[in-house]
């Protein structure tokens, strides 16, 4: 057995001379496996809340979206398009036409995102698990009527209700030609959208707030956008290489499509999502620094206490090196019975959690998506709390072990 690491277990584990060191110790150890269990559950309770995002996109965004790189929209008969259509992996394909636009109800407006696509955007999507009143139909025109599904909350806006009674107006800017100022209204396209009797719910104030689903015919005509397309959106076949299949659809795009999966298409809310994640865990790296000034303590305090034992050893041939490495193997152990107790404790109420939901969201049912905090545990995040409290630790106690050492020894 490593000497040094002997002698700095039977100093860690044996009754001190002085109780004050034994209880600087504990505290010590409980320190520093408190603020490792603050690291565990704090950044499993953000990677709840990632996978609860994702979960909730999922139901409208499509598996991959491909859109042009110069401007807002692309020849729908594209050849590279079509290429892509005709791989054997694609499932489903959908042409999308989308901008923004202005509709009107009963006196009430709101600024819109009008999002047309083909009729075969429910197999695209899992939009019927979204729409209320649940069971509802998923259907964007009939004969020559072409219905609009909202946002729940932008039909709150409105006062549309889950069916809303007469047409709702949409107005377009004209791409072409000037604006009359004698006449403004000349300026815009006007169309009609009728009720198909539900609404979509995704529970996230981009889609909810912003969105009206409709055809892509209608879109088409609207934004005057014949035989364009804004994005064609994928579906692959179940048992699909993903990732083989995206390089492969990206190969074939070159530099004038962008391939984006899920994630991509939501890269800001999880880029901010993964910022926050960041800062909690320095900010909560930083208080783990603060709970290790203990360790400096209990072993300063250490040192004092075993001056004796120092001439002993210095006596039966230790080196100096060596007794300095007893100190700082004993500054060492206590980090990592620190760290291997806090990540043991942050699985343990993170478990609870997750079968429990001891802490709640709010008291008023049905205010948020869940009613309890979301967590999930990710094994590199443990990894990675367990080598930074380590490193924390060991770095806290290396300069004052050998300030302490030298003026012992000297």
């Amino acid at each position: 057995m490593n000497f040094e690491l002997y002698v700095a277990r039977r100093y860690l584990f044996s009754k001190k001379s002085t109780n004050a060191i034994n209880v600087i110790s504990l505290i010590s150890v409980v320190g520093v496996a408190v603020a490792t269990t603050a690291l565990v559950v704090a950044l499993s309770a953000f990677n709840g809340f990632s996978d609860l995002v994702a979960s909730l996109f999922t139901a409208f965004d499509p598996q991959l979206q491909i859109t042009p790189v110069e401007g807002k929209t692309a020849p729908a008969d594209d050849p590279l398009l079509a290429e892509i259509r005709a791989l054997p992996q694609v499932d489903v394909a959908t042409e999308c036409v989308e901008d923004q636009a202005l509709v009107v109800y009963q006196g009430r407006q709101a600024m819109v995102t009008v999002k047309g696509v083909d009729d075969n955007f429910d197999r695209l999507t899992h939009i019927r698990a979204i729409l209320l009143p649940e069971g509802g139909e998923f259907q964007l025109h009939a004969a020559d009527i072409d219905y609009g599904i909202l946002g729940i909350r932008l039909a709150e806006q409105l006062g549309t209700g889950y069916r809303f009674e007469g047409p709702l107006a949409v107005y377009a800017p004209r791409r072409e030609g000037q604006l009359d100022m004698s006449d403004p209204a000349d300026g815009f396209v006007q169309d009609e959208l009728y009720s198909p009797g539900v609404l979509f719910s995704v529970m996230q104030s981009k889609y909810d707030k912003n969105y009206v689903l409709t055809s892509i015919g209608f879109a088409r005509r609207i934004f005057d956008q014949q035989g364009m397309l804004s994005s064609l959106e994928l579906r692959l076949k179940p048992g699909s290489n993903f990732e083989k299949t995206k390089k492969q659809i990206r190969q074939i795009a070159g530099d004038r499509y962008r391939v984006l999966d899920r994630y991509e298409q939501q890269d800001e809310t999880f880029r901010i999502m993964k910022i926050e994640k960041f800062f909690a865990y320095l900010f909560l790296t930083f208080i783990l620094m603060v709970a290790c000034f203990n360790i400096i303590g209990s072993l300063s305090m250490l040192i004092i206490d075993k001056r004796d034992d120092v001439v002993t050893l210095r006596n039966l041939g230790a080196s100096d090196r060596q007794i300095t490495r007893i100190f700082l193997f004993e500054g060492r152990m206590i980090s990592a019975i620190g760290a291997v107790a806090g990540i043991v404790l942050g699985l343990l109420l993170c478990w609870i959690q997750q079968q429990f939901g001891v802490v709640s969201l709010g008291n008023s049912e049905g205010s948020f998506i869940v009613d309890a905090y979301p967590i999930s545990v990710h094994p590199w995040d443990v990894v990675l709390v367990f080598f930074t409290v380590l490193a924390v630790g060991f770095l806290s106690v290396w300069y004052p072990v050998r300030y302490f050492s030298r003026r012992l020894l000297g």
